[in-house]
């Protein structure tokens, strides 16, 4: 039973929950296929001018119930229209949560984490296009949560440091989360997401924000699925190769 608490993300003192983490917004639940465990989805983003292709390798580990740490590694392959794929690794990220606050009810939790991530130029820079930004880059942010057997409503937002004399940026994420199937044992849950991905550029202003709907299924205490697709709403002051759309697959496993 108790791997199924790990698997489903949620632990809380009094019932379980039945919900996964959500697809595009960080999770503040630190257990389950957030921790401990690897996660891989491709991602295909269709520009004016290009499609993009990245496939991250996800492992976070948890080093108490309160603290987590791991590692990013992505790989992006990038098709200019007319011309070859272009591709390799990317930029690197290693990051670290930690809990602050945390409030547990019958058949409810509320949590709140501070999360740290350091990305590093390690994609390479001199094809055309270029796979890496050539950047270092320091995110500093908070994760909150909201659970209950019903719905999950999570946020994250932050503030990212760049170097070079380029633009930091500020990043926020929001997330609904409903279970599809009625709560029960053995767990099988099929859970529907609403979420809102933005990204705000300050020098030049630059803002971006996309709907992102997408479904999410847990057939065993080992493994999930998920998918979704994303929609620009707001693509203000980009004047050349906007984004079209952005569709993620992705499964997580639990390693122990």
């Amino acid at each position: 039973m108790s791997r199924l608490i790990i698997l489903i993300g949620v632990l809380a003192t009094t019932s379980v929950f039945a919900q996964g983490p959500p697809i595009t917004t960080e999770t503040p639940i630190m257990l389950g296929l957030e921790g401990n465990g690897i996660r891989t989805f491709g991602k295909l983003i269709s520009k004016e001018n290009a499609t993009i292709y990245v496939q991250p390798i996800g492992i976070p580990y948890n080093i108490t119930s309160k603290f987590q740490v791991g590692g990013i590694f992505p790989f992006r392959f990038i098709t200019p229209k007319g011309a070859e794929t272009t591709g390799g690794f990317a930029d690197m990220t290693v990051f670290a949560k930690y809990q602050l606050y945390k409030k547990d009810g019958k058949a409810k939790t509320f949590r709140i984490l501070g999360m740290v991530k350091q990305t590093f130029p390690t994609g390479k820079t001199s094809s055309i296009p270029a796979i890496g930004s050539g950047l270092y880059q320091t995110y500093v942010g908070l994760v909150i949560g909201k659970l209950t057997t019903k719905k999950g409503l999570y946020a994250d937002f932050g503030y990212n440091i760049t170097n070079k004399n380029a633009s930091d940026n500020f990043l926020y994420n929001f997330s609904i989360g409903v279970p599809l199937l009625p709560h029960k044992y053995p767990q099988k849950q099929l859970n529907t997401y609403l979420e809102f991905n933005g990204n705000y550029v300050f020098d030049p202003k630059i803002h971006t924000l996309f709907i992102s709907p997408g479904l999410q299924f847990i057939p065993g205490r080992r493994i999930l699925f998920e998918t979704s697709f994303q929609i620009p709403i707001v693509q203000n002051n980009i004047t050349t190769n906007k984004t079209e759309y952005m569709v993620l697959l992705g499964t997580r496993f639990l390693l122990n």
